[in-house]
């Protein structure tokens, strides 16, 4: 089967561009190329392709413009230098698409963003729209005021759940390699490009164990877990090298460039994708082998399988559901609070009015808001 055939018909395409591709070595931007990068993107545009831009490279610019050799080390000081080179950054991308009477939208995002399920659909509706208009929005997260705990991590992450966010069709990934090799290109001249992968498993995640650049996050393992993201929302995604930014028409156009990653013919709803991957923890449920085995099979949490509960949580709260080995197989939306769910434990779902004085649902969590991870 040829590419055209495993990508099918494409409209709606995420490019993720990393800071190894905006920056020169110094840090400092790499303007002729950012140029060519935004002429790729501006074509696609123009023969009426829907196109999301999420960009690294904030930090990695301040850096150039402060004339910092090494990365900021502290939080304070790397939300300091992003500050000054998401300005920076910004800025060149509006004037470049302006030159090709290109409108952009800026979008930046934390993980709260994609975990309050409001402000989820907002920023989807948003996107949407822009869509529609004929706008690009250029993505990145928020670093000038990002903590760990509304981090998404890296920009490879945030790409796959933005294709997630809009339904992409396509996520390209533009980094320093050409695509996913069966060792490491560095330090094996007999290194092979594997041009198709149909299959996200172990031996694929172990091929990639390469760390990243000098100024970027994200090594050839974030892509591997974003094309695992992507790919079971119904995306397609491909990994190429962002040196030549010629690369993203051709791959558009059907060309053998980098590593296609197939989506899944098993597609999960949006809202079961944004349970697994947008949401935060906030809390964990453990269940017995029982509950496990019926959660796999696509039926709902019953209280009679909680085994105990970690952390206090409220009515509607996301939380983490682990087996009795203590690994986290799905998430879900509770039913019932923290304190209520300790209560009910144990007991059978026609018990719960008895034991609770009251009844919100026979189930902990109904399988239609359960995703198995």
């Amino acid at each position: 089967m040829d590419r055209k055939e495993l990508l099918g018909t494409l409209k709606r395409i995420v490019i993720k561009v990393g800071t190894s591709t905006l920056t020169k070595e110094d840090g400092n931007l790499n303007i002729d190329k950012i140029n060519k990068l935004v002429r790729e993107i501006s074509l696609l545009s123009n023969n009426g392709y829907e196109v999301v831009l999420v960009t690294s490279g904030a930090v990695g610019a301040g850096m150039g413009r402060l004339k910092m050799s090494e990365r900021p080390k502290t939080l304070t000081e790397k939300q300091a230098v992003a500050a000054v080179g998401q300005v920076a950054l910004t800025h060149l991308y509006q004037n470049l698409f302006s030159e090709y009477n290109k409108i952009i939208a800026q979008f930046l995002l934390t993980k709260a963003d994609f975990s309050d399920r409001n402000r989820y659909l907002n920023a989807r509706n948003v996107s949407l729209n822009l869509l529609k208009k004929g706008i690009i929005p250029v993505v990145n997260e928020n670093d000038a005021v990002v903590a760990d705990e509304i981090k998404v991590g890296d920009n490879d992450t945030l790409s796959a759940l933005v294709a997630g966010l809009i339904d992409a069709d396509l996520l390209i990934i533009l980094s320093d390699i050409e695509g996913l090799y069966n060792k490491n290109p560095q330090k094996y001249d007999d290194a092979k490009l594997i041009k198709l992968v149909g299959k996200i498993d172990e031996d694929v995640k172990k091929m990639a164990g390469m760390e990243g650049s000098k100024f970027g996050t994200g090594g050839m393992y974030t892509k591997i877990i974003a094309a695992e993201m992507a790919t079971k929302i119904g995306t397609n995604l491909v990994i190429a090298s962002g040196s030549e930014p010629e690369n993203i028409n051709k791959i558009v156009n059907y060309e053998l460039v980098g590593t296609l990653f197939v989506k899944s013919n098993k597609r999960i709803k949006s809202k079961k994708y944004w349970l697994a991957y947008g949401t935060n923890k906030n809390g964990n449920i453990y269940i017995d082998s029982g509950a496990e085995k019926a959660i796999i099979s696509g039926n709902s949490l019953l209280p009679v399988g909680v085994k105990k509960i970690e952390g206090k949580f409220e009515k509607g709260t996301v939380v983490q559901i682990l087996n009795s080995k203590g690994n986290v197989i799905a998430k879900g939306i509770s039913n019932y609070s923290s304190d209520e769910i300790n209560i009910i434990r144990g007991y059978k779902s026609d018990e719960i009015e008895n034991v609770l004085g009251y009844k919100y649902d026979d189930n902990v969590i109904h399988i239609d808001n359960l995703t198995i991870l």
